[in-house]
């Protein structure tokens, strides 16, 4: 039997499990797919060392980056952007072989794409953690100019404080790349000037569960496009299941 799994901390809001054991199940694969909630990434090493039968994993909040000291090697797109979301596991007698990959980047290009317009030339990525690595660098590939908004301001970053009306009215895409919003916490939702978004405005979120998370709630009373992340999901994890199973 192949074992596949996910790894982060919370995974209560996660589709994967079921994705996954969904597929399985249509096709006769005799494999299984399992959640494994990790209190910290140093715990990761004795989690692949107990199962010695997994194949692949999928990577989620907060240790896209934090796992990648603890990987054999890393696919040259995943170290470019600075986060993995797939790893692959081959075996080399008892040694398991990890090696990276990000497939964030291409489920994310791919959904929004059909969405944006002429005038969405420049973007807002709200967050600065793993999930936004890939959202800059697909946002880039579409020539889209980006900035970054963070609950810390820096260079290369504003604070949600500086959403100014000129900034809003030229920054015409909002993408979500924080977890706040995700079930259960659907009360939350990130602290920006939502009177200020138009129906010039596309407001793309990552969490997919909620379906409609109150950030797209306040977005889409504005008159907003809005999506969530639901597309990138199944696109990421297709592509996932690509690396896992090429030889």
């Amino acid at each position: 039997m192949e074992r596949y799994g996910i790894i982060g901390k919370p995974l209560g809001h996660s589709f994967s499990q079921k994705n996954f054991t969904e597929f399985f199940r249509r096709t006769g694969r005799d494999a299984v797919y399992e959640p494994f909630v990790l209190d910290s990434i140093e715990a990761f090493p004795a989690l692949v060392a107990a199962h010695p039968d997994f194949v692949g994993l999928n990577v989620t909040i907060p240790y896209k980056q934090a796992v990648m000291p603890f990987l054999d090697a890393i696919a040259p797109e995943a170290a470019a952007i600075g986060a993995v979301n797939v790893i692959k596991v081959r075996h080399s007698g008892a040694r398991a072989v990890l090696t990276g990959y990000n497939t964030d980047v291409v489920g994310f290009t791919r959904s929004i794409r059909p969405l944006l317009k002429a005038h969405h030339t420049r973007a807002l990525i709200l967050g600065t953690g793993g999930a936004s690595k890939a959202v800059v660098n697909g946002l880039r590939q579409l020539g889209l100019d980006t900035l970054f908004v963070s609950r810390t301001p820096r260079e290369g970053a504003l604070g949600y404080d500086d959403l100014t009306p000129d900034v809003m009215e030229r920054y015409t895409v909002v993408v979500n790349a924080t977890p706040l919003g995700t079930y259960p916490d659907v009360d939350r939702c990130p602290d920006i000037p939502y009177p200020l978004l138009t129906d010039a405005h596309l407001c793309y979120d990552l969490v997919y569960n909620p379906d409609k998370t109150l950030f797209l709630q306040k977005a889409e009373a504005q008159g907003a496009a809005i999506k969530n992340g639901l597309e990138m999901l199944h696109i990421q994890a297709d592509e996932a299941w690509k690396i896992w199973t090429e030889e």
